[in-house]
Parts: structure tokens; sequence; C-alpha cells
């Protein structure tokens, strides 16, 4: 298949690489502009983000919530045929507090609106290196699952497809609506499930709990002045806190 990605970082690096490494074409933007790309090791194609759009099937964002607006009028000109694919998660201490956000609407919800674009929600729930390192060959014992959700079935099912190319299984989270349920502060949220485990983590979700326990792990951190810690150790600080 054909990507365009939007956006460097670290997911988003992550995300081409895996895709260039199963055979797929990749093009990638920064929406700074081209030059914030030099010197940078990725995989792919890098291209103005005018570019990035143009010839594609899927078009992966991969940014903080506050890049978002200023890229509306590029996404406009994306083709109805291209699913749009948003990896984000909101935090206030890192985006600034969105007002509609913090009085209960779904970040995914925000996202559309301001992309003014239907989009599907996936590669937001697995740690950046979860999504690197830990993905396995379908059937794999106790294989890691990525939650996926949107309105339209073909398109999710498309992505659905893809993920299992790069190592996960994947569970169907429902509707774009319900894209809360893998939001961070959930039992979802990057504590590394099978999908077994992954349907009864979304159905135990509470979106009233989610915001305090996102921002009690963030407490949580901070108290060790982000010190690095293992994956393992993120993984269960982030299980502990999340089923509280």
């Amino acid at each position: 298949m054909r990507f365009g990605i939007i956006g460097a970082g670290t997911i988003g690096s992550i995300i081409s690489k895996k895709l260039v490494k199963t055979g797929h074409e990749v093009k990638i933007a920064d929406a700074r502009g081209i030059e914030h790309l030099e010197g940078k090791e990725l995989a792919g194609t890098p291209v103005p983000i005018e570019d990035v759009m143009t010839n594609i099937e899927v078009l992966i964002i991969s940014l903080p919530l506050t890049a978002l607006p200023s890229i509306r009028n590029i996404i406009e000109q994306v083709g109805e045929e291209v699913i749009v694919v948003d990896t984000s998660n909101y935090y206030p201490g890192r985006d600034h507090k969105i007002a509609e956000i913090e009085n209960g609407m779904v970040e995914s919800v925000w996202v559309s609106n301001q992309l003014g674009k239907p989009i599907i929600k996936a590669f937001n729930n697995l740690l950046a290196y979860t999504l690197e390192n830990e993905g396995t060959p379908e059937g794999t014992s106790r294989r890691i699952a990525m939650a996926i959700a949107g309105n339209d079935l073909s398109q999710k099912q498309k992505i659905t497809d893809v993920v299992n190319q790069l190592g996960f299984d994947t569970v169907d989270s429902g509707s774009l609506t319900d894209s809360w349920r893998q939001q961070p502060g959930t039992p979802a949220y990057c504590t590394e499930l099978t999908k077994e485990e992954l349907t009864k983590a979304l159905e135990k979700a509470n979106k009233e709990k989610a915001p305090f326990l996102r921002d009690k792990v963030i407490e949580k951190l901070s108290a060790s002045n982000f010190t690095p810690l293992a994956n393992k150790d993120i993984v269960n600080m982030n299980r502990e806190i999340y089923n509280s």
C-alpha cells in the first residue's frame, strides 16, 4: 500500500520504519517544513507536506494536538478515498488545556473536527518501545493487541490488516465516539494486553476517572524527575494505576 505520514517524531518514525520493512511505500513529512527532516534517520521518502497526500491510500497523522489546526488546509486536499489515521493522545501539560476535551469531548472527535475529515483512531495505545520491538507473527502466544476505533468498517478492516502485518492483533473498539476507551487513563492504554485482555479492558474503561488516572501517572513520573524507566516498569505502573 501507499502511505503518507505527517509527523517524524518517535511514533511517526517507528511506523514509517515498520511499514517500509514490510514492503509498503511511504512518504513522510514534517508539518513545520521539509528542512526539519534534514539529518534524521528516516525510512521512506522525505517530502514537503504539500506532497505527502498525493498518490496515497492511507494518511497517518502523528502530531501533537496543538499542531492539528495548522494543517487543516493541507488535509482538506486529501481525496475522500484516502484513509486518515490519528495516532494522537491528549496530555494537557504538553498540549495546553483544550476546553472542548476538558468538557468531555472525545479526543479523536475533536481531532476529526479540527481536520474536517472522518478519521480512524489507531497506534495510540501502545508505548513507542512496544510498537517498535514487541511485534510478533500472527498466531504467536500472548501476542499484544492494538485498539482501533472509527465509523467506517471497511477502513477499519484495512488498518487492521496493516497492523497485523506490523506484528499486532487488533480489537475493534467501536465508533470514533467510543475511542475514549483507548485514551490515556484507561485500562487499555499502554498496558500490553492480548486480544482477549484488551477486549475486557475496553469494556472496563471509566470515562470520568480516566483524566484523573492519566494525571496520576504523570505525577508519579514527575516525582522521579522522569528518570528513565524500563518499558516493563512503565507497563506495570500503567496496569496498576489504570485498573485502580
